[in-house]
């Protein structure tokens, strides 16, 4: 893309526009620095007008040097009869302030980093993982009986650790200890009261009849051992569960969710999270779905797409605290969380489960399947109806054409018995005629 083309796609994380030199011309080369990098126009306004630049080059990078330390590559380009001078700085391996302030981009402004964003950005840049740093907690900070319950857990994966070792001796073979000091990960992991430290660690659930109505609130604090006891057992408090009976004596549970994929989302979400951030991990339970958030969004490296995957690249924010994790056998392999979520969730008839980055922290969505037999029935559909709803439940789309050849019906049956499911609020039209499932919140939603 040549310069005009540039200039005409207007303003973004990566381009900035700017008649004259100030420190704001400064503050945007810190930012594309410390960011990912971009190409400043020096001589043109915000609004893309071309006012040309008249400096002298050398005097420019003398002065950029001086103020930021680094050397963009600048050169001119006539524009509309007038000079344009091009500064395209390149992505630092360093930090780089201006005035002894940090700036990054977001979008296509120019911002001061916070005390929270410094920390989370020295970290980045030095390679140091935030669990593996020493903490100003010390070794009676510490709870024994959850190192020793955790050595229990980890007996086939730990063999060289001796039950009957004292705490430091354990904690400096799983690497929790930095120069004598406990590291933060150990404090979180083990803690008797990690909160005292970082008030943030903890994970609040609600339970919601709405978006603005809250039935019940809780807040869970404590180490992440008793973090994920607990938000289980509060969410097992507000889903439902039915039995199965086989035999005379035999009995299987039947939870809305699968157990094991809500603790595994429960676990990525504690793993995962940045902990500089001072929000906590929120959960959000709805009568048809459950909302999980974490602070933090995907590394970079990591896109959506691949956490589909059965395995993908692992790319973890707190190593220390995720081996615990796997020594303990709360986590399988690295990178297959998000995959074991989806595979439990289908295995069960649900809906497959949606990962997103929102509110700068990531998502898991759980929804429920409510479309059982015994509430179709209720809702007076004929048995046409029921199995196209279990059709879509694992197609995911149906068509007319299809209904009249599943069911060797008419055309106009098809479109009777398709228009009642849609007056209903469990099917939804989507494009070229097809029909798709609703979910419950949808369903009540068309019909208020």
């Amino acid at each position: 893309m040549n310069v005009s083309d540039l200039i005409k796609t207007g303003e973004s994380e990566t381009i900035e526009f700017k008649r004259k030199l100030n420190d704001s011309v400064y503050k945007t080369l810190s930012a594309f620095a410390n960011t990912d990098g971009g190409i400043l126009f020096l001589g043109i306004s915000n609004d893309g007008k071309v006012f040309g630049f008249s400096g002298d080059l050398d005097s420019l990078a003398r002065s950029i040097r001086h103020n930021l330390g680094i050397n963009p590559s600048i050169w001119v380009e006539e524009i509309d009869g007038k000079k344009v001078v091009i500064i395209d700085v390149s992505k630092s391996s360093v930090p780089v302030s201006f005035n002894g302030r940090y700036y990054k981009r977001v979008g296509a402004q120019t911002v001061e980093m916070g005390w929270e964003d410094l920390q989370r950005f020295f970290l980045q840049k030095s390679g140091v993982t935030w669990d593996s740093l020493p903490s100003s907690a010390t070794l009676e900070d510490l709870d024994e009986k959850t190192i020793r319950e955790f050595v229990h857990m980890a007996r086939n994966r730990l063999p060289y650790i001796n039950e009957n070792e004292n705490v430091e001796s354990i904690l400096d073979k799983l690497g929790l200890l930095e120069d004598g000091k406990v590291t933060n990960a150990a404090l979180l992991l083990f803690g008797k009261e990690p909160q005292r430290y970082y008030i943030q660690a903890k994970v609040r659930i609600g339970r919601f009849k709405d978006p603005i109505t809250i039935i019940d609130d809780k807040e869970i604090g404590g180490n992440l051992f008793i973090q994920v006891d607990e938000a289980m057992r509060v969410i097992m408090s507000h889903i439902g569960v039915r039995y199965e009976f086989k035999g005379e004596l035999r009995r299987k549970e039947i939870w809305d969710y699968p157990l094991d994929a809500l603790r595994e989302a429960i676990i990525n979400a504690l793993i995962h999270r940045d902990y500089t951030d001072p929000s906590n991990v929120q959960i959000k339970i709805f009568d048809d779905f459950i909302w999980i958030w974490n602070p933090g969004k995907l590394p970079p490296e990591i896109v959506i797409e691949d956490l589909k995957k059965e395995t993908h690249p692992s790319k973890l924010r707190n190593p220390k605290i995720a081996q615990v994790f796997y020594y303990a056998g709360l986590i399988e392999r690295w990178g297959t969380g998000t995959f074991k979520i989806i595979r439990l969730c289908l295995e069960n008839g649900l809906p497959e489960p949606e990962f997103k980055e929102e509110a700068g922290g990531f998502v898991v969505l759980l929804r429920k399947d409510i479309y059982t037999e015994d509430y179709l029935r209720k809702l007076g559909l004929n048995n046409r109806q029921i199995k196209a709803v279990f059709y879509v439940k694992e197609k995911g789309r149906i068509s007319n054409k299809e209904y009249q050849r599943l069911f060797n019906v008419s055309r106009q049956t098809a479109t009777r018995d398709l228009s009642d499911l849609v007056r209903l609020g469990i099917f939804g039209r989507v494009e070229k005629g097809e029909y798709k499932l609703k979910t419950h919140h949808e369903s009540i939603m068309s019909q208020s």
